[in-house]
């Protein structure tokens, strides 16, 4: 079982710079490597406090290459339907070299409506952009000079992506699925590793979802029972259990505010290729933080708790690794950091040791 730090900046710059936001987060992700975590992931997203302190998951990862030495880093995820294929993969593949054959490349499809105004993108373009772009990347880091390629949305004549990649023949690559089923089916048949969120969607839902992938591994002939899976979980770790549930509150639910904020893009918008999105907002009001208690949404708690918690998730799901969200909600670093070392001092090495069979 592995274990990540996930930054998924929800920052309002009234509150905080992005100057003082980054200068925190990189001494946490050097001091996290330290302490055993072995992946740093962190989103791409625009024009709002909901991720928008990072339009670049490349630049900050460059960052943090220079900060680390054994560290994963995973674009958590860069987002096809907003760039051009071959600037995605010339720049990702500059990044594997800067971080001596480190990168994870996570892509997603975006879902916010104003991210797809902004970059006057149809929304129903969504699946094909997605599609087409990682289509694109792959055939890109292994074509020989002069090689073109043909798609829907791009034509790139006499391709040749430099520097190549230190990892052949790419990358591992990784696909966000987060309610959609095809998404699911289409990351297993591919051949793709797997990024998961439980906060908003039915944990029987999900598991339906994780069952869909590892059917469609196998039946495309991919070796084992699926790839690696990763699951996103907010984290807050304190020495006593009801003092960490109190102190989480205040954060959980300035993350949810802000994220529910966001989601009101969807008010009046539908879109044939997300379904049930346009209830993102209801979703979000139907999750409080009595509710992330009660369904381990989140975990949260003493350390013993903590380690109970991750067992369950473990149980309900199979085998997955987590990357952990220890920043949100605007806390004081202190409490990120308080998190992080609990964490990995007192609850890795028992989980490591007592693996769990689901």
């Amino acid at each position: 079982m592995e274990f990540g730090i996930d930054i998924f900046p929800d920052a309002w710059p009234d509150r905080i710079t992005g100057q003082q936001f980054y200068s925190d987060i990189l001494d946490l992700v050097e001091e996290g490597e330290g302490l055993g975590y072995t992946g740093v992931k962190i989103v791409e997203h625009y024009l709002h406090p909901y991720g928008g302190y990072c339009p670049s998951p490349i630049v900050f990862l460059a960052a943090a290459a220079q900060r680390t030495k054994t560290m994963r880093l995973i674009t958590g995820a860069v987002l096809p339907a907003f760039s051009h294929p071959l600037k995605l993969a010339s720049e990702l593949a500059l990044l594997d070299c800067l971080s001596n054959g480190r990168l994870d490349v996570g892509v997603a499809r975006a879902f916010l409506p104003y991210e797809y105004d902004g970059f006057g993108v149809p929304m129903d373009e969504s699946r094909g952009r997605f599609d087409e772009g990682i289509r694109a990347m792959r055939e890109l880091w292994n074509a020989p000079r002069g090689t073109s390629f043909e798609g829907q949305f791009h034509r790139i004549p006499n391709a040749w992506v430099l520097p190549e990649t230190v990892q052949k023949p790419h990358p591992p690559i990784w696909v966000a699925a987060i309610m959609t089923p095809e998404s699911f089916i289409s990351a297993g048949t591919n051949g793709f590793h797997l990024m998961i969120v439980p906060y908003l969607g039915e944990f029987d839902h999900l598991r339906e979802c994780i069952g869909l992938y590892r059917d469609a591994w196998q039946a495309a002939g991919h070796p084992g029972k699926g790839g690696k899976i990763m699951m996103v979980m907010h984290l807050y770790v304190a020495p006593q259990a009801a003092q960490a549930r109190e102190e989480a509150r205040p954060y959980i639910e300035q993350y949810v505010a802000t994220f529910h904020d966001a989601a009101s893009a969807w008010n009046e918008r539908t879109s044939a290729q997300y379904k049930g999105y346009e209830a993102l907002q209801r979703r979000l009001e139907e999750i409080t933080y009595e509710r992330v208690l009660r369904d381990t949404r989140a975990i949260i708690g003493d350390p013993a708790a903590a380690v109970e918690q991750t067992q369950y998730l473990v149980e309900q799901f199979g085998d997955v690794n987590f990357s952990f969200q220890m920043t949100f909600g605007m806390m004081p670093i202190e409490r990120s950091r308080r998190t992080m070392r609990l964490f990995a001092e007192q609850c890795m090495s028992q989980l490591r040791r007592e693996p769990i069979s689901a």
